[in-house]
């Protein structure tokens, strides 16, 4: 019986072991294959819905914009196989030197000598072939740092106020020098996907909806305290029909392209709307391209990677070895997921234009380089829970084997040991 009952040990062990490897098999496809398909398509989209554009604005050269990406996109490969080769956990070390690092940069992409504007908004630094937008990288780096944060302050998180201290003032700062971009979008997805981690975190939803409420109302306030948000708002957003001309016209122009695609598109490259009708055709509306040129079922698949993408990143936060990486991962999946769905509320006028990127398929280094990036902690916290399996599974295995070897040695020690009342000598 004992050597029976030591058996279902090792194979229940196995078991566990099996399951867990294929757990992490399966959350790998899941996370990679979405992210491979969406960022080819980025390429051939950018590559179709910008080159007219390109052409007028870069001697002729109508790949400008795909040959850019494409280097971005090598890079981001490379960011997210370093990412997924560092263990999560040295993200707890590396959030406060990103933070560092980054908020002096934002200040030097608003300074006039050495940032670069474009429709009235400061966010990149030019330093010749490469530019880089600081804000993006804060998205990472702000959600390492709360998850760091909060994982230190577990046990205490039913005290609003030791929870909120260094939290919320980083929070506001950044949020801060992002507005002073003139990049309420950017904010948005920097505090919502805090938001989001703090209700992964089981933080008491009195204490959220108080955060919510307030947040609302300070959005609210950037919104109509500006006149360009404003118009953006009431006019492109509400009543885009009122000055189709003017400030209606990116939405109604998205909405034509939308109509012209029908089931299956008016076919890849063939787009009217990329000839000077739509602006930002290749950025922040490339989603209406799409749907243009590859119809409903495009659009449907699409959505569908984003979905799947986003499913293996609840799978992952859910099985992750530690409370970081949990929280880690509940945080980069709430940051893609809530910039998808501001992109494609835009885009399809649901909510109000905010000039964000859509993950993956958009024109945008920065914004390419950081997504793949985040995609690898995703995949590195999927291994170490991997990992975590496997280690677990050979603690438990060991002392079965060593206890069965023992009552194999010596037959009579266990009946011995109970008649004497005291412990089995091994």
């Amino acid at each position: 019986m004992a050597g029976e009952r030591a058996h279902l040990r090792v194979v229940r062990t196995s078991t566990r072991r099996a399951d867990a490897m294929h757990a992490a098999r399966v959350n790998a496809l899941l996370l990679l294959v979405p992210t491979g398909v969406l960022t080819v398509l980025g390429l051939a989209m950018i590559m179709s819905a910008g080159s007219v554009s390109a052409t007028q604005g870069y001697d002729g050269n109508p790949f400008w914009y795909f040959q850019r990406q494409g280097i971005y996109a090598i890079g981001g490969v490379v960011a997210l196989l370093v990412a997924v080769r560092l263990p999560h956990t040295a993200w707890k070390k590396l959030a406060v030197p990103m933070l560092v690092v980054l908020l002096p940069l934002m200040l030097v992409a608003l300074h006039p000598s050495a940032g670069s504007s474009l429709y009235g908004a400061s966010r990149w630094i030019d330093l010749g072939p490469v530019t880089l937008q600081p804000s993006e990288f804060l998205k990472l780096a702000m959600i390492a740092f709360a998850a760091t944060v909060i994982t230190k302050k577990w046990n205490r998180l039913d005290d609003p106020v030791h929870l909120l201290i260094p939290l919320a003032p980083v929070v506001l700062g950044v949020a801060l020098l992002v507005i002073l971009q003139r990049d309420l979008g950017t904010t948005v997805i920097i505090c919502g996907s805090v938001f989001l981690l703090l209700f992964a975190a089981g933080v008491r939803l009195r204490y959220l909806a108080l955060t919510g409420t307030v947040a609302l109302a300070g959005t609210a306030f950037l919104i109509f305290g500006e006149a360009y948000r404003r118009t953006r708002f009431v006019d492109s957003f509400l009543n885009p029909w009122n000055d189709p001309d003017g400030a209606g016209f990116q939405l109604i122009q998205g909405m034509i392209a939308f109509g012209s695609g029908g089931w299956t598109g008016v076919g890849l490259g063939a787009s009217r709307q990329k000839w000077d009708y739509l602006p930002n055709a290749h950025s922040d509306f490339i989603f209406a391209i799409i749907g243009e040129e590859l119809g409903l079922l495009g659009a449907l698949f699409v959505l569908t990677m984003f979905a799947v993408l986003l499913f293996a990143g609840v799978r992952i936060a859910v099985a992750a070895p530690d409370t970081f990486g949990r929280l880690m991962a509940a945080g980069i999946t709430g940051w893609i997921g809530l910039q998808t769905i501001i992109n494609l509320g835009a885009v399809t006028g649901l909510m109000p234009i905010t000039g964000v990127p859509l993950p993956l398929l958009s024109f945008g280094g920065t914004a390419l380089v950081v997504t793949l990036a985040g995609i690898g902690v995703l995949a590195s916290i999927s291994r170490a829970s991997a990992q975590a399996a496997v280690r677990s599974s050979r603690r438990r295995r060991a002392p079965t084997s060593a206890r069965a070897v023992s009552r194999r040695a010596t037959p009579s020690a266990r009946p011995w040991g109970r008649a004497a009342g005291g412990r089995v000598r091994r």
